[in-house]
């Protein structure tokens, strides 16, 4: 450990546990897990192959997989190359990269979620009106704007702290290069970037489309208590709890990633939450939005074995 450091030029991960008994237990699980997000997502960017499913729904949930994927790949590739290589270092460039990658990805991740309850809202409370709304060119200019949003919003925290110079340790107590973990090391004054990441990591970047999507469901929920079947209200239901599945559980850990108190106490249980946010959220999307759906079992039969279904 070094202290008082003027210049970084590079840095060491932790990883999530430094007991050498559980490394290749970790190593394995990681591994299986990522495995399985690559295959699960992939197999819905294959399925969004067939033209029955060029809709305004499986195209956002094309990329909500190649994010899903990309942010697991960032987040996870250390663990792995850990255990291989034996080393746990990581340069200064590199590692503000990947704090820039995964912030970024992260954002984009809860516009696009976004973009899908408002594609709900439009579906269930507009049905009439939905393929006009929710046209493929409106479908391409929401995401877009999610992807430029999303990376834009994260450059004002990446280019402050690649301001900084003085750190206390070069050791990041995490598996990889995320902001808090990064801002617990400088020995410089961070109540400017506290602020700043209150104000525009919680209030814009978390807690302003969790606001919106909020919004779309009370429209929803609203529009289907006024259908007067239990059969027409369940089908209603049906088309929308994939994704309020999927928003509950990723609020539910960003909330105990980034809210909770920053006591040393409780710096395990952050990493527990960023796993959780990092692994097993996308590798349960694949199977909460589609692996079920009849629709994606078609598909997949008629790409991958060139048949008609039954």
């Amino acid at each position: 450990m070094q202290s008082n450091l003027t210049t970084m030029r590079y840095f060491i991960i932790t990883g999530i546990s430094e007991d050498p008994q559980l490394q290749l237990p970790i190593f394995l699980l990681v591994l299986l897990i990522y495995l399985f997000i690559l295959c699960g997502n992939m197999t819905i960017l294959i399925a969004c192959l067939d033209p029955r499913l060029h809709t305004p729904m499986y195209f956002f949930l094309g990329n909500l997989s190649i994010l899903d994927m990309s942010c697991a790949s960032i987040a996870l590739h250390k663990i792995l190359i850990h255990f291989i290589a034996g080393d746990r270092t990581v340069s200064f460039t590199a590692c503000m990269v990947q704090l820039h990658m995964f912030g970024s990805l992260g954002s984009v991740d809860l516009l696009i979620l976004t973009a899908m309850g408002y594609d709900r809202y439009v579906a269930i409370c507009r049905p009439l009106r939905y393929h006009m709304v929710m046209s493929p060119g409106v479908c391409v200019t929401l995401a877009s704007v999610c992807w430029g949003l999303g990376f834009l919003q994260v450059t004002p925290f990446t280019v402050i702290i690649c301001g900084f110079s003085c750190y206390s340790s070069n050791e990041i107590n995490h598996f990889f290069c995320d902001i808090v973990p990064v801002m617990k090391i400088f020995c410089n004054d961070t109540s400017f970037l506290e602020t700043l990441f209150f104000v525009e990591g919680f209030l814009t970047m978390i807690l302003m489309p969790f606001l919106l999507t909020f919004v779309s469901y009370m429209f929803i929920i609203h529009a289907i208590l006024k259908i007067r079947s239990s059969a027409g209200r369940l089908k209603a239901f049906y088309t929308c709890s994939s994704h309020l599945t999927v928003v509950i559980l990723l609020y539910m850990t960003l909330f105990g990633q980034y809210l909770t108190p920053n006591l040393s106490s409780t710096l395990e249980n952050k990493k527990l939450f960023a796993l959780f946010n990092t692994a097993a959220v996308p590798l349960l999307n694949p199977v909460i939005y589609s692996l079920k759906n009849k629709d994606v079992k078609r598909a997949l039969k008629i790409i991958l074995y060139n048949k008609k279904p039954r």
